[in-house]
C-alpha cells in the first residue's frame, strides 16, 4: 500500500471520528423550549378498568359520556340499577354466577369500574379462586366476564356463550419489564 493511500484512510479515520464525536441525539434546533399550558378544563374520556363493561354494559352517547366521565366512588350506585336491568336483558334466566353473586351483587361489583388489587394474593382477574385481585397480562378477561354472566353457578350453563374463543395473545410476552408483546 502506498503512503498516499494510508494517508487517505488515515484522513478517512479521522473526519469520520471528528464527526462521529460531534454528532449527538439531541433535537434541538436552536430554538429554546416552551413550557406546556395545563391551563383549562380537562375531562376523563374513558373508563376501562374491567374491558368490555362499559361497551356492554352503558348505552352509547350521553349515558357512556357520564359513566366515562364519573368518580369511580359514585359510580356503583348510580349505574347498578342500569347495569342490572342490562344484565337481566342479556341473561334473563340469570340467578347465580360461579362466584355465588346474584343479579344484583354482580352488577354493583361491574358498575364501579375500577382495577382491585390485592397484594397478598396471587395477581388475576379471575383463575378460579382468586378473584378480581389485579390483573395479569395473560389473563382472558373477556371469557371470565362471559362466564360471570352466563355461566351460571358451576360455569358450565350455556356453553357457547362462556368463551370468546381467543385463547392466547398473538405473540409471546416478553419476560422482562414492560413485559407486553413486541409489535407486530
Amino acid at each position: 500500500m502506498s503512503k498516499t493511500n494510508k494517508f487517505k484512510i488515515i484522513t478517512i479515520a479521522l473526519v469520520a471520528a471528528v464527526v462521529s464525536v460531534n454528532c449527538d441525539d439531541s433535537d434541538s434546533n436552536g430554538s429554546s423550549m416552551t413550557n406546556p399550558d395545563f391551563s383549562g378544563t380537562f375531562v376523563q374520556q374513558d373508563q376501562t378498568a374491567r374491558p368490555a363493561i362499559n361497551t356492554v354494559f352503558v348505552a352509547a352517547g350521553q349515558p357512556k359520556d357520564d359513566f366515562n366521565a364519573a368518580i369511580p366512588s359514585a359510580m356503583g350506585a348510580k349505574y347498578q340499577p342500569i347495569f342490572q336491568a342490562r344484565l337481566m336483558a342479556l341473561n334473563p334466566a340469570f340467578t347465580t354466577n360461579a362466584l355465588g353473586q346474584n343479579a344484583s351483587q354482580l352488577s354493583g361489583l361491574l358498575a364501579t369500574d375500577v382495577l382491585n388489587v390485592d397484594k397478598t394474593k396471587k395477581t388475576t382477574f379471575f383463575d378460579g379462586t382468586n378473584v378480581l385481585t389485579g390483573r395479569a397480562l395473560a389473563d382472558d378477561v373477556i371469557d371470565v366476564e362471559l362466564l360471570l354472566i352466563f355461566g351460571g353457578s358451576a360455569g358450565t350453563s350455556n356453553p357457547g356463550l362462556t368463551k370468546d374463543n381467543v385463547n392466547a395473545n398473538d405473540k409471546p410476552f416478553a419476560a422482562a419489564f414492560p413485559y407486553l408483546a413486541t409489535a407486530w
